[in-house]
């Protein structure tokens, strides 16, 4: 197959797997640049940057499976924004070059087991550990010696590109090695665990996987939020939660957010969720950040200075990924340019990966972010509807239009339904009220946040 053959083959998959909205927002419009089997980089292009950021938060693992599944060469994937304009092919032939030039070093680190589907390079010894992933790491080492019987389930929640990933590879890198194999452990997305239930319909052979995923002493989920709203999904996942609790195997889930929070998860699979053991992991302070920096240089014999690690950790806040790609690029220019990093530089550079502040949001913006993070049509935020399900993402709405862009009560009225000003004056104290009390609405809040200053 051409790349034009396995891209319409890729969307063809997700387009089973997501809403039918967002797989027109989001990927309708996308396409495959390059496909670089020799290297086993891809290259997907989206129309602007908002897409090609959310694209990559949300569905990167998605695609790569995808392809992976028809390509299976294809380790890696980046992302460009297309165009016709010649800045855009100039993007394009620099992200090629990029890719090709750190493909090798990327590659070594994909190692992941077939059998269990970890990887080795994620373990306890180049963990950070500090105030934020406390909670969350004393819960996992903890299951280590009591698999199925202290925290069962551990459900470890966070914002993107805080570590979970790192933390529920790292927890079952180390049952393997501390039970020497006897004990069988499984790391599965939970977009791969729709690709197999698709896949288990459509070929009649639900046997099959539900051995799979039954017959494991332990089971990790990772971004369980995307089951929710999939019935046939839900229901096979229910029913193998239950088999494997009932005869005390453990189950590790992480989302990026806490139960509460998942809007369209069943009640069901919900109380199971919070049956157990909750440990949220928060954003880490600026001496875990340089830690985190140093740390990197060091395991990869690379000398940066301390200035420049210390702004970087000053600079680079909210996001894990951020923080490594920032600091990645700051390789790149040292040691395939030879550029030295001075204070402009790496203001450039950060301000290329990251966007401290919202600029030029606008209250549509918000109606339209907050619309998508709840999985409900906007209209119905703007219109008259009292539907349950509009109620707290309308008053995130207001709640966001006050705080972030400063709007009077009578204009949020006006722009969410026509409502009285007293309106938004409640769904504004209500929320200020509750947001440091409640930290599902909080991590909410957090996340839709960062949505909105990616734009």
């Amino acid at each position: 197959m051409n790349e034009k053959e396995i891209w319409k083959n890729v969307l063809g998959e997700i387009e089973l797997q997501i809403s039918k909205p967002n797989f027109l927002t989001w990927l309708k419009n996308s396409q495959l640049v390059s496909l670089d089997k020799k290297q086993g980089v891809g290259l997907v292009g989206l129309p602007n940057n908002f897409a090609k950021e959310w694209v990559k938060n949300r569905y990167h693992k998605i695609i790569l499976t995808s392809i992976r599944n028809l390509e299976g060469s294809i380790k890696n994937l980046d992302y460009v924004v297309v165009s016709q304009n010649k800045d855009s092919l100039n993007e394009i032939k620099d992200v090629k070059k990029t890719s090709n030039e750190t493909s090798q070093s990327s590659l070594i680190d994909v190692k992941t087991d077939p059998k269990t589907n970890l990887n080795p390079k994620y373990t306890f010894k180049n963990f950070i550990i500090g105030s934020s992933n406390e909670l969350a790491t004393a819960a996992s080492q903890a299951i280590i010696k009591s698999i199925g019987k202290k925290y069962n389930p551990l459900f470890i929640y966070g914002g993107v590109g805080l570590g979970k990933t790192h933390l529920l590879q790292a927890t079952g890198n180390e049952i393997i090695e501390h039970y020497n194999n006897s004990i069988s452990v499984l790391y599965i997305s939970s977009e791969k665990f729709i690709n197999d239930v698709v896949w288990a319909l459509r070929n009649k052979r639900t046997e099959d996987m539900k051995k799979k995923y039954r017959d494991v002493d332990v089971l990790i989920i990772d971004d369980i939020q995307f089951i929710g709203g999939k019935a046939a999904t839900e229901q096979e996942f229910f029913y193998t939660f239950n088999t494997l609790y009932e005869n005390n195997k453990q189950i590790i889930i992480s989302s990026d957010r806490p139960p509460t929070a998942i809007p369209t998860l069943e009640e069901r699979l919900r109380s199971r969720f919070e049956g157990g053991m909750i440990a949220d992991i928060t954003y880490p302070d600026y001496e875990m950040r340089l830690a985190i920096l140093k740390t990197k240089a060091q395991n990869q014999g690379i000398f940066v200075e301390d200035g420049i690690l210390e702004q970087i950790a000053s600079k680079v806040q909210r996001n894990m990924r951020e923080l490594e790609g920032v600091f990645n690029k700051v390789i790149f220019y040292q040691q395939y340019k030879n550029q030295k990093i001075d204070n402009k530089k790496l203001d450039e550079i950060i301000s290329e990966a990251i966007q401290v502040t919202p600029k030029n949001i606008t209250a549509n913006d918000i109606i339209r972010v907050v619309a998508e993070f709840f999985e409900v049509p906007s209209s119905d935020m703007t219109n008259k509807s009292r539907k349950q399900e509009i109620v707290e993402p309308r008053q995130i709405a207001m709640f966001l239009m006050r705080d972030t862009l400063k709007m009077s009560y009578p204009h949020i009225g006006e722009k969410l339904g026509k409502r009285d000003h007293t309106t938004a004056i409640h769904a504004c104290e209500k929320i200020s009220s509750e947001i440091n009390q409640n930290p599902a609405l909080n991590q909410k809040i957090v996340l839709i946040k960062e949505r909105l200053y990616k734009m």
